[in-house]
């Protein structure tokens, strides 16, 4: 089993975070992920700015940021830190609920450490596509982001 620890340090916004952890734990199942933790933060700017500068030496405020520390096979332990702030500005610009916005984000992130790449054009096709297929099952559609 995977365990997944959500820990809300900013809440702009209601967090549901039991639609978060499932979500994650779906991701890593359906990718065969079968044991381990994750751990989700849910922060404002100016923490997952600091994440952000400190080990991927971008210096700015993002909206998900994942890592992997161990990935053995079925076994995956790795980190999640999730914009609150970020997402509820984006929400506002495309006029969607911020909770879904956070879910999109932690549906991103668990994609990473489930293995997918956004870097290049026909893996970050791959990897909205998977995204967009995540979101529904939870009834959530959101405007789509750019394939480019």
């Amino acid at each position: 089993m995977i365990r997944i620890d959500v820990a809300v340090e900013h809440e702009p916004f209601p967090v549901d975070a039991h639609r978060l952890a499932d979500a994650v734990r779906r991701i890593l199942h359906d990718h065969g992920k079968r044991r381990g933790s994750v751990s989700l933060a849910v922060v404002d700017d100016a923490a997952i700015h600091d994440v952000n500068r400190r080990f991927l030496s971008h210096d700015e405020p993002t909206d998900v940021i994942s890592f992997v520390l161990e990935d053995e096979g079925t076994r995956l332990e790795g980190e999640i830190v999730l914009g609150a702030d970020t997402a509820l500005r984006t929400a506002g610009e495309l006029n969607v609920a911020p909770e879904d916005e956070l879910l999109l984000y932690a549906i991103h992130g668990a994609l990473h450490l489930a293995g997918y790449d956004d870097l290049s054009p026909e893996p970050r096709r791959a990897m909205r596509a998977k995204e967009r297929d995540y979101l529904r099952s939870y009834d959530v559609e959101l405007p789509a982001a750019s394939d480019d």
